[in-house]
């Protein structure tokens, strides 16, 4: 094989924003990860990220939306969600204690995953990636 063949597959979807649409993200990465270890972790994670798109910034308004990617290799699957804006500041994990009732998803998302990476995204929103790298639990532990 060539040194710069790849063999990762990518997927995108765009949803409007209403909460139904998380049923749908979850349930689309369930279909494209069937079989795997990780499909589970990978659910949760686009199901807190999609909520999040929709709760906290201007996805959730009449016109807005997020987009999903997801990216599988055979060392990785990176799940990415867009929001719409509209917030000024980018998302944080932040470590809230156990009885907060806000302000622990992306808490949830970083234990989940390998890494998480935060950025500012073309449309003037942010695009969080999260991802799981095969073969490893989180913290480097093999499966």
């Amino acid at each position: 094989m060539h040194e710069y063949t790849s063999t990762a597959r990518v997927w995108g979807m765009s949803c409007p924003g209403f909460p139904e649409e998380v049923s749908r993200a979850r349930r689309w990465t369930r279909d494209i990860l069937r079989g795997s270890p990780l499909a589970e972790n990978a659910e949760l994670i686009v199901s807190e990220l999609s909520t999040n798109a929709i709760l906290h910034t201007a996805s959730g308004m009449e016109s807005g939306g997020f987009h999903l990617a997801l990216a599988v290799s055979p060392q990785v699957i990176a799940l990415s969600v867009t929001d719409d804006g509209g917030t000024g500041t980018a998302p944080k994990v932040e470590h809230q204690d156990q009885d907060a009732e806000h302000g622990r998803g992306l808490d949830m998302v970083s234990a989940l995953a390998h890494r998480v990476v935060i950025h500012n995204s073309q449309t003037g929103g942010f695009t969080v990636t999260a991802e799981l790298f095969t073969g490893t639990r989180p913290g480097g532990a093999p499966w």
